[in-house]
């Protein structure tokens, strides 16, 4: 297997007994947790009223990790820019690279990251999400340096390579990464089910760009792990309880599961679940090393990034190294 690079997606969850604040002050140690095992880049995700989750001011929160750490990439993943307008994510993105240079990505979604309600509440315009290509290209604009002329311009912003990614979780996007020539981001660790239609649509359909000459996929996948297999199908129980909350809207701060909630004994919860588990990996570091490397062989993906819903902070940092090590050694 060709080593590729490792990141993390963070979405700053709150756990059982703890708070917004924890939350954020966990998401940095896992930042720099990240940075010393070698991880490319930390992404954030912006969503919205929900209370388990501190990320919704993503730029405000990618630049206090950005802040706190050295040299990982920090990024969104994504903005949703349906949520806003692209002349401010071109100035606040503007200024966060203008403080840590060559350090900060840009992914962006076509979702609002919240209920239809909160949306409008939002930015108010419900057919935004239809403007997701127009929106993505004037935002290219405010950073371009051939916008110099134009009355409304992006500072910072303006002149800076910034770079942009398009994020997926259905085969929608993966038309406008190709037709841009845009890297392309999946989010398989949640919506798993068009993960491999999406990037055969992206690599087939992919126009060389002035930014990238060939296709670039990341795939972000689950990962839990842990010194055992057994101890791993223990970490598996608080990610299944997460799904089980966002399936039947009872959203609960993460915790350590002991036992599977009932609701989740329903076949069609189950199913439902399993779905969402299709590209999740657990278990000790020779049992990652065999299924991961098979994914990455198989899918010839050329980064992974990992969501790791662990409940303890220390299990999940070491699940990060297990990760690396699993991932060094081939």
């Amino acid at each position: 297997m060709t080593k590729i690079p490792l990141s993390v997606l963070e979405l700053a969850t709150v756990v059982e007994g703890g708070t917004h604040q924890t939350a954020i002050a966990n998401t940095v140690e896992i930042a720099k947790n990240a940075e010393n095992l070698g991880y490319k880049r930390i992404w954030m995700a912006e969503h919205h009223n929900m209370e388990y989750i501190a990320s919704s001011a993503t730029s405000v929160l990618i630049g206090h990790v950005a802040g706190k750490t050295n040299t990982i990439r920090v990024g969104s993943g994504g903005i949703m820019l349906p949520n806003h307008s692209p002349l401010v994510i071109a100035e606040q993105f503007g200024t966060l690279e203008s403080i840590y240079p060559n350090r900060i990505d840009l992914g962006l979604g076509r979702a609002p990251g919240s209920d239809q309600l909160t949306a409008m509440a939002l930015r108010r315009y419900q057919e935004t999400a239809q403007n997701f290509p127009e929106d993505v290209r004037q935002l290219q604009t405010y950073f371009s340096e051939d916008n110099r002329d134009a009355r409304v311009r992006a500072f910072p912003g303006e002149g800076l390579e910034i770079p942009i990614w398009i994020l997926g979780s259905s085969t929608d996007s993966a038309y406008l990464a190709a037709e841009m020539g845009l890297p392309y981001a999946f989010a398989s660790h949640f919506a798993p089910a068009q993960f491999r239609t999406a990037i055969k649509i992206y690599r087939d359909n992919f126009k060389p760009s002035d930014v990238l000459e060939k296709p670039y996929v990341m795939a972000c996948v689950n990962v839990l792990a842990a010194d055992s297999d057994e101890e791993a199908n223990v970490l598996l129980n608080s990610l299944i309880g997460l799904f089980v909350g966002i399936l039947t809207n009872k959203r609960k701060p993460l915790s350590a599961v002991a036992k599977l909630p009932e609701v989740y004994q329903i076949p069609e919860v189950r199913q439902a679940v399993n779905n969402m588990l299709a590209c999740t990996f657990y278990g000790s570091k020779e049992t990652l090393q065999a299924n991961l490397s098979a994914f990455i062989e198989e899918t010839g993906i050329d980064e992974l990034m990992v969501a790791s819903h662990i409940f303890d902070l220390d299990a999940k940092l070491k699940s990060f190294s297990i990760l690396r090590d699993a991932l060094s050694d081939n």
